[in-house]
Parts: structure tokens; sequence; C-alpha cells
């Protein structure tokens, strides 16, 4: 984003100032009235030049665009083609040209900010400006990275190394109820496997795998969301959208403040034993916890994930629970994911109980084999006490949590004892 000098808007000798201190407007040309304007921008005529195109605008770019007849001005971060509306502007065309090829939101706001620039340039718009990636610039900066998303000295060479990804950027945008965080990651094998999202209270953390890398977010977010959240991929493009439902219908200001590793691209050998995991989407409430005794986990190849996050919360916070039990089902043992972290947090914690269940062992596996099964099930489900309360949470593809929820309901589990996710 560039940015412009504080200066006084309207400037003291301009057309729109008079010597009250107040604006005055300049004579528009016959032709020229607001009503002729709107006609103009639902006539279908192209007035962004780009035929119907919405670009990535660099600083260097809108830097180009700065005469009449090719004028571009950025506010709040979209980027405008101006030029079709100089003869319409009720100030004139050189306020206009005070802010030509650069950003002129703090102009803008010192004048116009009641003004529904969005619906009144909607037409004219030309792209959004392209974020910058932070450059480190010394190494005795290296304390500041959690401010302005900087890499550690040790990790510059490999993320920046030729051999690596391109830099990845992101952008936000919101709407009355949604926030909307957009990763532009610059590839074009990206899936939603690739992105791993977390939220808690009012801190935002995505981690996007690009290859050997992680690019991370980290946001301590300006506003409280709700629980539930929504991920995108257009992987044509290699862009993922993140859709956040806010807590109020309430404008931001800002997305929120930079965290640890915000905005880094960090080699995935430097990340060690951490584990990354998504928050559990749909209707999962933390109330479902509250007294809880035995908690039972089945899993099934990619629908371990929300698991772990709950695994973590259950035995970090939840001082009634006994017994926690994980049975993992995978095709082969080398699909198994994080198995050393689980066999240590078992170790470390003697609530945990973990199951791998294989259904293409080879001959060297002692575990347990076959698909979810009423066998299988009744010999793992059992509680810690007859009477104690109990939660069943499933995820997997849809034919094993389906499968899965008509057994649970024919070992008598109840409707309120199961939670099924979708992988």
């Amino acid at each position: 984003m560039l940015n412009v000098p504080s200066q006084s808007f309207p400037a003291p000798r301009s057309q729109q100032r008079v010597a009250s201190g107040g604006r005055s407007k300049v004579p528009l040309k016959q032709g020229r009235s607001l009503m002729d304007w709107i006609r103009l921008t639902k006539s279908g005529k192209d007035l962004t030049g780009l035929k119907g195109r919405l670009i990535e605008v660099t600083e260097e770019e809108l830097k180009k665009h700065n005469k009449k007849d090719d004028c571009w001005i950025c506010i709040r971060g979209f980027v405008y083609n101006v030029s079709p509306y100089m003869e319409y502007h009720p100030g004139g065309e050189d306020e206009l040209m005070r802010a030509a090829g650069s950003d002129g939101t703090e102009l803008f706001d010192q004048v116009h900010r009641w003004v529904n620039y969005e619906s009144m340039l909607k037409e004219c718009l030309v792209g959004r400006m392209a974020i910058k990636p932070a450059v480190l610039k010394d190494y005795r900066e290296e304390e500041k990275k959690v401010l302005n998303g900087m890499l550690p000295k040790s990790q510059v060479t490999d993320t920046l190394a030729k051999e690596g990804p391109s830099y990845p950027s992101y952008d936000w945008f919101q709407t009355d109820s949604l926030v909307t965080i957009a990763i532009y990651t610059k590839q074009k094998d990206i899936s939603l496997d690739s992105i791993i999202v977390d939220h808690q209270n009012d801190s935002f953390r995505a981690e996007t795998i690009i290859k050997d890398y992680s690019y991370l977010i980290h946001i301590g977010l300006s506003h409280e969301v709700q629980e539930d959240f929504s991920v995108r991929v257009v992987e044509s493009v290699g862009k993922i959208e993140i859709v956040l439902k806010k807590k109020e219908n309430t404008s931001w200001d800002f997305l929120g403040h930079p965290l640890k590793n915000h905005n880094s691209l960090i080699p995935r050998k430097d990340t060690g034993d951490l584990v990354s995991v998504s928050s559990p989407e749909g209707n999962f409430k933390i109330s479902k916890f509250q007294e809880l005794e035995d908690l039972f986990l089945l899993a099934a190849g990619t629908g371990f994930t929300p698991m772990v996050k709950i695994l973590n919360y259950a035995l970090t916070d939840i001082p009634s629970l006994r017994k926690v039990k994980l049975m993992f089902f995978n095709k082969t043992e080398d699909d198994i994911i994080w198995r050393s972290q689980l066999e240590k947090l078992a170790l470390k914690d003697k609530r945990l109980d973990v199951e791998f269940v294989l259904s293409a062992p080879t001959s060297e596996w002692n575990g347990k084999e076959g698909h979810i099964s009423l066998a299988l099930l009744s010999e793992f489900l059992k509680r810690n006490l007859d009477k104690s309360k109990v939660l069943v949470c499933i995820c997997g593809p849809v034919p094993f949590t389906e499968q899965g929820v008509r057994l649970l309901h024919d070992l008598n589990f109840s409707k309120n004892e199961i939670h099924s996710f979708t992988a």
C-alpha cells in the first residue's frame, strides 16, 4: 500500500475551499450531473479499460496511472480508474488529481468519509492492491518479526531461495456479517487438504502448505467471530478464501494485529514436532464437554484432523474427564499421520488410550485389523462407569461416518451422545 503524506484536503487555495472553511462545488458541464453519472454506469460501457477483468495492482503499476485521461486511485485497498468520473466530480478534476496514481484514502476520509464510494465507483473498479511481502533488513531486527511478519535469519535463505515457491500474499474484505480472508498462494495445485485453520476467541491462525513450506497467517482479530467458518479453494488460480462470521454486524476498521510468525513463509523442516490442526467446523459446541467423564474418538484418514483439536482441549481444560480413547482407522501403517506424537501423548497422559486399525496391513503388523464394525466398537467403547457422561465423536469419509453412526445407535448410544463431523 502507498503512503501519502498527511496534508490539508482540500488545499488552502483549492477551488473547493471557501473563506468560511467550508467546501464549494465546482460548476459542472451540462450533462454531467449525478443522475447522468448513474446512467453512464448503468449503460454497460467499459469504464475501467480492462474489459471487465479485475487485476492485482502493484505500487509500481499504480504510479504509472497518474494523468487525467489515465487516472487510478487507491481507496482502502481498492483501485479505481476515476478518469471517466473526472467531469462528474462535484469538487473538480484538480481534487481527484491530488491522489492520482497513489493511495488517496487519507485525503478521501478528511472530506468524503460519509460518501458511499463503493457504489459510486463500482463500475470503475480495477482491482485490489497487491500485498508486498516483508523483507528482512537486519538480523538485529529479528525480535520485531511478531509485528511485521519478518523471518528469523536462519530461515531467510531457505525461504527466498530460487527453488522455493513464489512468496504468497493475503488480503481481506468484509460485508455486514462476514469477514473473508483471501490467500493468494501463486500455486495451481492447492487443495483443501493444504490449508489448516484454527481460531479461538479473537486469535486466528491459517497455515497453508506450499510444497515444502508453510505460509502462516496469525492474527489477533480486532473483533470477535463465531465458532463456525468455511473454506473455499479456487484451484485454477491457487486462491484460498476463509469466511468468518462476525459476532456483531459492525464494520471493522482493520483486520487485527499480527501475532507470532504472521505473514511468514517457513520451511516445514524448521517447524520441528509442531502439529497444526483445524478447528472443528459445523455445529459442534464446546458446551458438549461440560461435566464429561468419557470421551471416545473414532477417526479415519484425514478425519483425524478435528479430533486433535478436541483431544488437546479435552485433556487440558476438562477436569471432570476420566478417560479419552482414540480409535484411528487407516489403510496402511505409513498412512498413520502424527503417530509418534499420539504415542508420546498417551505415555504422558494416562487418561489417553490410542488404538490404530489397518485395513491393508503388512504381515509385520501386530495391531488391530479391518474396517469399522460392531465387534471392534463393542470392545472399544466401554464407559469408565455404567452411567458416566459420555460423548462419541466420529469423522472420516462419508461411508465410514454413516456406518459408524448406525453402529453406535445399535450399541445404544443416544443421539445426544454422538457427534459426527464431515471430513
